[in-house]
């Protein structure tokens, strides 16, 4: 689950971000205030928003990880996330310089290769926070609010059908990818259900996550130079 920033307008998909919990405490009750650790898998639909919305679109995000419920309901979460997604705006520049005027890759074969570009990436996290007992079945049931930090990372993933292109193989996929990463922060607030029959357990809200990061390649070859820029990524799930 990821996010653009609060100070941005929020697009709500609660719907679309939500995550299992599976408590590995079986002989532990939900409606007792005892210590609770559990694993859970997450997917989010996210957003982007501020430098990383002028590369993509909305996109996929998969995950899981590891939260403790204390019996005081404060929470410890540790999180890894795998991000994916079809939108990439601009596309046809990020291969320009090897392309014909057409936007065609000639491939070894002396053929148009068939190149497929996509976003790739992946966050990890560690947050803590605060459970609100409210409207559940017992009282670690509620309004559940988090914040951490991490990094997150992402970047252009060129495919070549066959890999018969040898412009776009090895080092040279990497001058073209803008690879970026840096540290970030995330936010996130939405609701825990932790049901009595210790068999229905989920959680689902709103995250939203800005991240500083930077580009990694030593040098872009599309915009033939070294790379200086600075980012503020933005994402809301």
């Amino acid at each position: 689950m990821h996010s653009r920033s609060i100070i941005t307008s929020c697009t709500i998909t609660i719907l679309f971000g939500f995550g299992l919990l599976s408590p590995l405490h079986a002989q532990t009750n939900p409606k007792d205030s005892l210590g609770i650790s559990m694993f859970f898998p997450t997917y989010s639909l996210s957003v982007p928003g501020g430098d990383l919305k002028d590369r993509f679109g909305l996109s996929n995000t998969v995950g899981a990880g590891y939260t403790f419920l204390t019996k005081n309901r404060w929470v410890l979460s540790v999180e890894g996330n795998f991000l994916f997604g079809r939108n990439v705006k601009n596309s046809d520049s990020i291969l320009s310089n090897i392309s014909t005027k057409d936007g065609h890759i000639i491939d070894e074969n002396g053929l148009f290769a068939t190149v497929a570009i996509s976003e790739r990436g992946y966050s990890i996290w560690i947050k803590t926070g605060r459970l609100i007992p409210v409207g559940g079945p017992n009282a670690n049931s509620g309004i559940l609010i988090m914040a951490g930090g991490g990094m997150l990372q992402h970047k252009y993933r060129i495919e070549v059908s066959d890999n018969t292109a040898p412009q776009l193989r090895g080092e040279y996929k990497k001058g073209y990818d803008h690879m970026c990463y840096g540290p970030g922060i995330t936010e996130f607030i939405g609701y825990q259900y932790l049901g009595n029959d210790k068999k229905t357990n989920f959680f689902a809200g709103l995250e939203f996550t800005q991240a500083w990061t930077k580009s990694r390649r030593a040098y872009n070859f599309n915009d033939m130079k070294v790379p200086d820029e600075k980012r503020f990524d933005i994402l809301a799930g």
